[in-house]
């Protein structure tokens, strides 16, 4: 392969030394015309690649020069002024040595940076968390979804070298199980102004579907519960290899995050990351450490390692793994751990740009080998032409959001967030830009609604088909759902009935379709297992605050204001 690069080099470069030879006044142009090098490193900086339009026209010009020019001699004298055959031959021979020579000299300035760009996307773990049939954001957009792996152990499952588990602070190979502790939805969109990251906090309790036994579950949750799933039915059916357990049930664990958390926010999600416990670490190390600002001195020696006092200041790896692990002894507890993990991003990104890790070749291979070590990419994503687009927009606002929790409670003797699905889905909607659907004037319902409860929770189609009547919606069958219906929450409507499915559907949080065998009149619901009822048709929706239910000495939840920055500006100070 690296052969065949360097004939077209040699051949472009032949073509060049020819068109400037016989053409003086385009010789400058072809020198600065080499397309061939589109990375080449320059004086230690990384030229930006010309729009394709640009390229394709140099391309073009580079290999068809003009033959004609106002002083071109007519054909009788050039013949007559040609060397010899023997003379023609050499100076052929002399002009392809030149042109190898340029072309050694042009691929040891961007051999590196070929085989270093396929190195590095090669060298990644790849996922099929995102299948090609799911929602994909429309019109150049991009939703990413990154999370953070609460886990010692390797991808194969081995634990952690005892020397890196120390540096954590986190217990050994037995400890933090495998929960999503870190989650982030980024919105990229296609005009590159601004773009939206909300973080979701991880004891959020949401609906969760394909966990044998559970309904709902924390979201940090989803990812380990469907792994452990995925085990067992793989060891049933005689697997013992404990790689490829260790693998497809990760495997298992990516794609049940990502539905979870598209179901709770309801907008598609394009591109996952996946990074481990120790690639916090390992990125900070990578850098030289990051800067941080605390609002307070902090002491949480004992659970995280965090012990900083309260100012700016520049943490080493291991101290910038505990900022963000934290959660003890903070004013607002998790909601307050979510904001520090979007300060350790606005300083990763300003330290990258600051130190020019991208363009020094000693730094972004050290960067490499930590991202091919510790973190999984959802499949099709090209990170450095990722990279490339983001670097060149310039400095793009960022605005941090963290979801909105309702109130503090205590399930099965867990402490969780009760939230509100489709108030977050609204948020989030509003948040990305999308168009908000237009309010529909109050008016009494004439359509009749039938209620399927596939969920596996008993009772929810009553509930729910009372909730809708007490809105003045006529009751209409009530009781299982069948195979027809699927396993997920929708609405469908007949004839008639599509205004008050879509304000039905808004209320609940879900998206109404027409559908063929819904009779005149009716709407047809189906509770599946991702249902969350909403609170205002609730019971205690009139009178609810966001106030604990169950132990009112707990602090009112406190998302924060949205934080706006920049890339790679200045990192804010956090408590």
């Amino acid at each position: 392969m690296v052969s065949h690069r360097l004939v077209r080099s040699v051949e472009r470069v032949e073509t060049k030394v020819e068109a400037a030879t016989n053409d003086p006044a385009t010789k400058a142009a072809a020198m600065m015309d080499d397309d061939t090098v589109p990375g080449a490193e320059v004086d230690g900086r990384w030229p930006q690649r010309p729009p394709r339009s640009r390229q394709a026209a140099h391309r073009r010009a580079a290999q068809s020069p003009r033959r004609r020019h106002a002083a071109e001699p007519a054909p009788r004298a050039r013949r007559a002024t040609e060397p010899p055959r023997r003379g023609r031959r050499a100076a052929q021979l002399a002009t392809r040595a030149v042109a190898c020579a340029a072309a050694l000299a042009v691929l040891s300035g961007t051999g590196f940076a070929w085989s270093a760009k396929t190195d590095f996307e090669h060298g990644f773990t790849r996922t099929e968390a995102i299948p090609d049939d799911a929602p994909h954001s429309l019109g150049g957009d991009m939703n990413i979804l990154l999370i953070g792996l609460d886990t010692r152990k390797d991808l194969n499952g081995n634990d952690l070298p005892k020397a890196i588990l120390d540096q954590l602070h986190a217990g050994d190979g037995d400890n933090g199980g495998y929960n999503a502790n870190s989650l982030i939805l980024l919105h990229i969109p296609a005009d590159m102004k601004k773009i939206v990251a909300f973080s979701i906090p991880r004891d959020d309790y949401v609906a969760v579907s394909g966990i044998p036994g559970y309904d709902h579950a924390k979201i940090k949750e989803a990812y380990g519960l469907k792994k452990a799933a995925a085990q067992a039915k793989l060891i049933n059916n005689g697997e013992k290899d404990q790689v490829t357990l260790e693998r497809q049930g990760r495997e298992a664990g990516r794609a049940s995050i990502v539905q979870t958390v598209r179901n709770l926010v309801g907008v598609p999600i394009d591109r996952f990351a996946e990074i481990s416990l120790a690639g916090f670490y390992d990125l900070a190390t990578a850098l030289g450490g990051v800067d941080v600002c605390l609002n307070h001195a902090v002491d949480d020696s004992y659970y995280s390692g965090a012990s900083f006092p309260a100012g700016p200041q520049h943490l080493n790896g291991s101290d910038a793994l505990a900022f963000v692990r934290q959660r003890h002894g903070l004013e607002n507890g998790d909601l307050d751990r979510t904001h520090r993990q979007q300060a350790f991003l606005t300083s990763v990104a300003k330290s990258i740009r600051d130190t020019g890790t991208l363009t020094n070749l000693g730094k972004l291979s050290e960067l490499m080998n930590v991202a091919h070590r510790d973190v999984v990419l959802s499949g099709g994503w090209d990170l450095l032409d990722f990279a490339r687009d983001l670097g060149s927009a310039g400095s793009m606002s960022v605005e941090f959001r963290t979801l909105p929790v309702l109130r503090y409670d205590n399930v099965d003797g867990q402490d969780v967030n009760v939230v509100d699905p489709v108030a977050i889905k609204k948020e989030v909607r509003a948040a990305f830009g999308f168009e908000a659907a237009q309010p529909t004037p109050a008016r009494v319902p004439t359509s009749t609604v039938d209620v399927h409860n596939a969920s596996g929770r008993t009772g929810q189609a009553a509930k729910l088909s009372a909730a809708l009547a007490t809105r003045g919606y006529r009751p209409g069958a009530v009781g299982n759902g069948t195979y027809a219906d699927g396993s997920a929450s929708t609405v469908s409507y007949g004839p008639g009935a599509e205004a008050e499915a879509t304000q039905l559907a808004e209320t609940l949080g879900l998206t109404a379709t027409a559908s063929p065998t819904t009779a005149t009149g009716h709407i047809t619901v189906v509770i599946g297992s991702d249902f969350s009822m909403p609170t205002e048709l609730t019971p205690a929706s009139a009178t609810a605050s966001a106030a604990p239910t169950t132990a009112p000495d707990l602090p009112v939840p406190d998302s924060g204001r949205p934080v706006a920055t920049q890339i790679g500006s200045t990192v804010p100070c956090v408590n």
